[in-house]
């Protein structure tokens, strides 16, 4: 048990970066639709619960050290080619993302220019991920309970100084930059881009250990904790909608409202879970490209950081409103996959159950 809910932490930690914690991501794939966005997050939570179990404990069947092994499991031989690199891509586009938002909280919360928050956050990565994967997963479940706390404090005090009306606030939703179509779509897009980039991760969690069930309920349990956090972000930023439109980071300016303590605690949290995505995406990615235990591993773990770096100055808003809508239409292709391997694994089981019994 202590081994999945150390899974689960981990993979709270690595969904939950600069766009998730902050609340930009969720205001733009959930509470930019008003009331209904709440259906939306039950649906997300029963995704990433079911997604999160397959990931990891066929990670742990086929004990890989890169999501490689995992995709062509999945997908097969030609798919997996396709998935394989569309993964690949979109690890070093969430920590070129993250750099970005690590920018944007020194710039919101200190008044330090964000090009000091880029090379903060760029150094400590790369730093980091120099430590083996099993550091690297400690440290990623290290502070979700506190990112938890914060929030639920947040949705709380949110609820209690609401100052508009329920139909008002509906009224402002159908106003909002919205990343999808409609609320069922934004709850779909919003999973798929967060799997498709947490996907190789995952699978490096679930492969660190032997037993499959006990990676599984780490999945299932990673994947509630997640929607639990959706939906206490969601409903505190749709009763505060009125104040937060275009705010880069939306829930540190509920954290400041609180008071100027406060709001200084959630930036750290903040940064804190950046880390922790920018730590998981950075490894992955050069994973993926040169084995860990090879010695040009680290220098292409610098190298990958610099790039990463470079590139964090296109913008946070614009980074999420666009990098994460095409990696969630791309990620479909992989939620499929994994369903049509779950059914197949199913049906083999209960092939084999019927030889017995025969």
């Amino acid at each position: 048990m202590k081994k999945s809910i150390q899974i689960a932490g981990a993979f709270i930690g690595l969904i939950v970066g600069a766009g998730f914690a902050s609340g930009q991501e969720i205001l733009q794939f959930f509470t930019s639709f008003g009331w209904m966005s709440v259906i939306g997050t039950f649906i997300a939570t029963a995704l990433f619960a079911f997604l999160g179990m397959n990931l990891t404990q066929l990670g742990s069947r086929l004990q890989t050290s890169s999501h490689k092994d995992v995709i062509y499991y999945i997908c097969g031989r030609y798919l997996g080619i396709v998935v394989d690199v569309i993964i690949t891509f979109f690890l070093f586009g969430v920590t070129v993302v993250m750099m970005a938002g690590a920018g944007s909280i020194f710039e919101q919360q200190f008044g330090i220019p964000s090009i000091a928050g880029n090379i903060v956050m760029t150094l400590l990565t790369i730093l980091t991920v120099c430590l083996n994967v099993q550091k690297v997963i400690s440290i990623i479940g290290l502070i979700t309970p506190f990112l938890l706390a914060l929030v639920i404090i947040i949705a709380g005090y949110s609820f209690v100084t609401m100052d508009v009306s329920f139909y008002e606030l509906q009224q402002i939703a159908d106003k909002q930059n919205a990343a999808a179509s409609n609320w069922g779509l934004g709850a779909l897009l919003y999973v798929s881009y967060n799997i498709a980039a947490g996907a190789a991760m995952l699978a490096v969690m679930g492969g660190t250990v032997k037993d499959e069930k006990t990676a599984g309920l780490g999945g299932i349990l990673g994947g509630i904790g997640l929607g639990i956090l959706i939906l206490l972000i969601n409903l505190g930023m749709l009763t505060k909608l009125n104040t937060i439109t275009g705010i880069d980071m939306p829930m540190l300016f509920l954290a400041n409202e609180i008071s100027p303590v406060f709001g200084i605690l959630m930036s750290i949290v903040l940064l804190g879970m950046i880390y922790n995505t920018a730590v998981g995406m950075l490894y992955a990615f050069t994973a993926r490209i040169v084995k860990p235990e090879f010695q040009i591993f680290k220098m292409f773990v610098v190298l990958f950081g610099i790039a990463a770096f470079g590139a964090s100055f296109i913008g946070f808003i614009k980074l999420v409103g666009t990098v994460y809508p095409l990696m969630g239409y791309l990620g479909f292709t992989l939620i499929a996959a994994i369903i049509v391997a779950w059914f197949r694994g199913k049906q083999k089981a209960k092939n084999t159950i019927t030889g017995i019994n025969a």
